[in-house]
C-alpha cells in the first residue's frame, strides 16, 4: 500500500486543521494505520491510531484536541487537530500495517508515507 498525507500548513495558535492520510495500491480497510509526528529537533512520537474495526487510541498529550478518523470508502483516514498549541509543530506521518502490534510503537509499522508539516505560530 503507498500512503499519502496531506492537509499541513501554517496555522495560529487555537486553530484547527485537518490531515489527511490517503492510500492507493491495497483494500485500506484491512489496515491498522497510525499518526506520528516528529518535532523540530526531537524524536519521532505516536500521536494516533484507528484499528479495523475503527477503535481509536491517542495520545496524552493531544487527548481532546485531536481525533482520527477513517472512510474506508474513501479509502482515507484523517487527524482532526484542534486547540493547535506551538508545541504541535511538527512534521506528521501516517503509516499503515496489516499486522497486529503495539500500534503506539512505529516498529509495528511497515508502511509510511512521506509525512506533511504543521507549524504552530504563538
Amino acid at each position: 500500500v503507498q500512503l499519502q498525507a496531506s492537509g499541513g500548513g501554517l496555522v495560529q495558535a487555537g486553530d484547527s486543521l485537518r490531515l489527511s492520510c490517503g492510500a492507493s495500491g491495497d483494500t485500506f480497510r484491512r489496515y491498522v494505520v497510525g499518526w506520528f509526528r516528529q518535532p523540530p529537533g526531537k524524536e519521532r512520537e505516536f500521536v494516533a491510531s484507528i484499528t479495523r474495526s475503527s477503535d481509536t487510541d491517542t495520545a496524552d498529550s493531544v487527548k481532546g484536541r485531536f481525533t482520527i478518523s477513517r472512510d474506508n470508502a474513501k479509502n482515507t483516514v484523517y487527524l482532526q487537530m484542534n486547540s493547535l498549541k506551538p508545541e504541535d509543530t511538527a512534521r506528521y506521518y501516517c503509516a499503515a500495517t496489516r499486522v497486529s502490534g503495539i500500534y503506539f510503537q512505529e516498529g509495528s509499522y511497515g508502511y509510511w508515507g512521506q509525512g506533511t508539516q504543521v507549524t504552530v505560530s504563538s
